[in-house]
C-alpha cells in the first residue's frame, strides 16, 4: 500500500434545522461582524433573509454581497473583495452551491494576502490561513463546503482557472437538508450526479487512497440509493438527508484524491458556453467512462452495485453495463445526452482540449491522456 496522508481540518454540523447552530459558532468564534456571500435567486426565494434574520438575532452585525454569478469570474472576486475590505467583518458566511463558495474561498485569499486570484493559480500556492469561512451549502452537489478549490473563470482567457490548496477548506460547514428541500428539479438533478461524479472520479483516480476509498464508496452508498427519490420528490426528508450526507462525503473523498478527465473537460465548456457545471460533468462522464474502462481495476463493479436502480448484487457484470446506467441514470433524470444539445460547437474543440490538458485532474485520470486522446473524447462527447 502506498503512503498517503489526510487531516480533517473543520467542524461539520450535520441536521435537520442545523441552520439554527449558528449563533452559537458565532459566538464561540467571537465573531462581531459577518460578510455574506451569496446570489440573487436565493435571495429571491428568502434563504438569505432566513440566515439574515438568525445573524441579526444574536446580535452579529452583517454585511451582505449578493451579486454572485453562476461560473464566477475574476471580475466577481474582485468587487467582492472590495466590499469585504470595505465591510470591517471578521468572518466570511458562504451561502449557496458551488459559486459562492468558490467566491468566499478567493475572496479569503485576498483579503489576508492581497494580489490578484491569478497570483494564487494552480495547487499550493496560498502561503498560509485564509480568512475563516463558514459554509453553509444549498444544493446537494459541489461538496464545496469541504473542498480546497476554488475554481473561478477568467473570461480574458476563457479559462476556468483552479486555486487549490488546504488552506481554503472552510472552518465550519452546516448542513442542513431543509435548505436543499426546496431545490426545483432542474437543479437537483445535475447537482446530485455533480456529486456522484466527485464520488466516482476520486474513487478511480490514481491518487486514491484507504481514506478517501471510504469516503467516495459511502457517498456512492448515499447518493446511489437517493439520487432518483431525491429528484421526484425534494420533499422526501430522508432522500434529502442521504444526498446532502453524500455530497458532503464525496467532496472529502475528492479533496484529497483528486478527480479526473471528466471535470477536466467540463471547466472549458463551462468557461466557453456557459454551460451549468453539474450538467457538463454529467454529459461528459459516459464518455470518460468508456475512455477509463481499460484501466479499470474491478472499481466498474463496485460503482454500478452502489448506482445502478434494481437491487441485489450483480454477478455476471462487464464495465460496459455501468456505461449504460449511467446514460439511463442521465435519461431518467433529464440530463441532455451530448454536448451539442447544450450549444457546444465543434470549432471550439481544439481549444478546449488544449485548456483541459492544463488540468492538474489529468495527472490522476486512471487512464493516461494525450492532447489527441482529449481531442477525441470530446468529438466522442459531442
Amino acid at each position: 500500500m502506498k503512503d498517503f496522508n489526510f487531516k480533517v481540518p473543520q467542524t461539520v454540523e450535520f441536521g435537520m434545522g442545523s441552520l439554527k447552530k449558528l449563533p452559537s459558532i458565532l459566538a464561540e468564534n467571537k465573531s462581531k461582524h459577518v460578510f455574506l456571500i451569496s446570489d440573487r435567486g436565493l435571495e429571491k426565494i428568502g434563504v438569505v433573509k432566513r440566515v439574515v434574520d438568525i445573524i441579526e438575532a444574536c446580535g452579529v452585525q452583517i454585511t451582505s454581497y449578493l451579486d454572485v454569478v453562476p461560473n464566477p469570474t475574476v471580475d466577481n472576486v474582485n468587487v467582492c473583495t472590495a466590499a469585504y475590505n470595505a465591510s470591517g467583518a471578521d468572518y466570511i458566511i458562504a451561502l449557496g452551491g458551488g459559486s459562492p463558495m468558490d467566491v468566499a474561498k478567493a475572496v479569503g485569499v485576498l483579503a489576508t494576502y492581497g494580489g490578484k486570484i491569478t497570483d494564487y493559480e494552480g495547487a499550493h500556492v496560498v502561503p498560509g490561513e485564509i480568512t475563516p469561512i463558514i459554509a453553509i451549502p444549498t444544493t446537494a452537489g459541489t461538496g464545496s463546503e469541504v473542498t480546497a478549490s476554488a475554481v473561478i473563470t477568467d473570461e480574458s482567457r476563457n479559462y476556468k482557472l483552479s486555486v487549490f490548496s488546504y488552506f481554503n477548506i472552510p472552518k465550519y460547514a452546516i448542513l442542513d437538508p431543509t435548505l436543499i428541500m426546496s431545490l426545483p428539479a432542474f437543479i437537483a438533478a445535475p447537482t446530485g450526479l455533480d456529486s456522484l461524479i466527485h464520488a466516482i472520479e476520486a474513487y478511480v483516480s490514481t491518487a486514491a487512497s484507504p481514506f478517501s476509498d471510504a469516503m467516495a464508496e459511502k457517498a456512492m452508498e448515499l447518493i446511489g440509493a437517493n439520487l432518483r427519490r431525491f429528484v421526484a420528490n425534494r420533499a422526501d426528508e430522508e432522500a434529502a438527508c442521504g444526498m446532502m450526507l453524500g455530497s458532503n462525503f464525496a467532496g472529502i473523498a475528492f479533496a484529497w484524491a483528486r478527480l479526473g478527465n471528466v471535470h477536466a473537460m467540463s471547466h472549458p465548456v463551462s468557461a466557453f458556453f456557459h454551460v451549468p457545471h453539474g450538467t457538463a460533468n454529467s454529459i461528459i462522464l459516459p464518455t470518460v467512462m468508456e475512455y477509463n474502462a481499460l484501466a479499470d481495476k474491478g472499481r466498474y463493479e463496485v460503482i454500478y452495485n452502489y448506482i445502478k436502480e434494481e437491487n441485489g448484487v450483480t454477478t455476471d457484470f462487464t464495465p460496459s453495463m455501468l456505461i449504460e446506467e449511467i446514460k439511463q441514470l442521465n435519461k431518467t433524470l433529464g440530463i441532455p445526452a451530448s454536448l451539442s444539445e447544450v450549444g457546444v460547437t465543434a470549432d471550439k474543440i481544439e481549444v478546449m482540449a488544449a485548456d483541459a490538458m492544463k488540468s492538474g485532474n489529468i495527472l490522476v485520470n486512471p487512464r493516461q491522456t494525450t492532447l489527441q486522446d482529449m481531442i477525441t473524447l470530446f468529438k466522442n462527447a459531442m
